[in-house]
């Protein structure tokens, strides 16, 4: 699945604000297509934002809770979308922390560049793998590296950076979901862009070819830390091949440092969210959502 997005569709969103207004009388029918409709797209702007998948798909639940016992109060006046999702932003920027940003608290683009710096480049030859096995493996360590160079964005700045630059929201549709001004959405998506830009210029291989950081390298490095897990990988699995191929030949194809920088986020996997329509129908039946 690419990543072409709703909130940057400004076709009226006539369906939604017919099953929105179902479900608010009561057609759990209607709301289980609205989970539907929206779960994939909260789940993923959740883990980019978290980096775990398990608390994306935590806070995607909590999302969905509050978009549930807050539907009475949508009237229909106004677009669902921006309705939702600004209970999204207000929720992915004031949640708790997630494990990974609790195990980095302090991390900022001056620690995380150390943290590669002394991470060895070693051969993956020894990790007894097949091909296929020690790509899933490259694609593992190269995905959880630039979602922890989006770590080290504060809030505020990641959440823009992931609507603006990888989302590609327009600025008019952006400022209302965060209820600041376009011009103020564009100096935040400004500022996320050049601190990112100036990191993976300087740092990143699949940006700056002139530098010497490869996943490749860096892949055995991040299993010896912890950082990979063989057993365990939490964003390729079955989605190997949502990965664009164009990701690491990126600076061969694209002319500005910030557009080479989003590329390679754009070419993160679309993931599939977990189905929550079950658990919100078990919460249905306990919950009256009826004006």
């Amino acid at each position: 699945m690419t990543i072409t997005n709703q909130l940057a569709d400004n076709s009226p969103d006539h369906e939604d604000q017919s099953l929105a207004l179902r479900a608010r009388s009561g057609d759990h029918q209607a709301l289980e297509d609205l989970v539907q409709r929206h779960q994939t797209w909260i789940y993923n702007i959740a883990i980019r934002m978290l980096h775990h998948p398990q608390d994306a798909e935590d806070a995607t639940q909590e999302i969905l809770i509050k978009v549930l016992t807050r539907l009475s109060s949508f009237e229909g006046r106004s677009s669902f979308r921006t309705w939702l999702y600004r209970i999204v932003v207000n929720h992915v920027l004031n949640m708790k922390r997630g494990q990974v940003e609790v195990q980095h608290a302090s991390i900022d683009f001056a620690s995380y560049g150390a943290a590669l710096d002394d991470t060895p480049d070693l051969e993956l030859a020894d990790l007894k793998a097949t091909s296929a096995e020690t790509d899933l493996l490259v694609t593992e360590e190269m995905l959880s590296c630039t979602l922890g160079m989006l770590l080290c964005l504060d809030r505020e700045q990641r959440l823009t950076f992931i609507l603006g630059a990888i989302f590609e929201v327009g600025d008019t549709v952006a400022a209302e979901v965060l209820e600041i001004t376009p011009d103020n959405f564009r100096q935040r998506l400004a500022r996320a862009r050049r601190d990112l830009r100036n990191f993976m210029n300087d740092k990143c291989g699949l940006v700056n070819q002139a530098n010497p950081c490869r996943c490749a390298k860096k892949t055995r490095g991040f299993i010896e830390a912890g950082y990979v897990d063989p057993e365990n990988l939490l964003f390729v699995r079955e989605r190997i091949g949502e990965v664009r191929e164009a990701a690491p030949k990126v600076n061969e194809a694209l002319s500005t440092l910030d557009e080479k920088c989003a590329e390679i986020f754009r070419g993160h996997p679309f993931y599939k969210a977990p189905d929550l329509a079950p658990m919100l129908r078990r919460l249905v039946a306990r919950t009256h959502i009826t004006t």
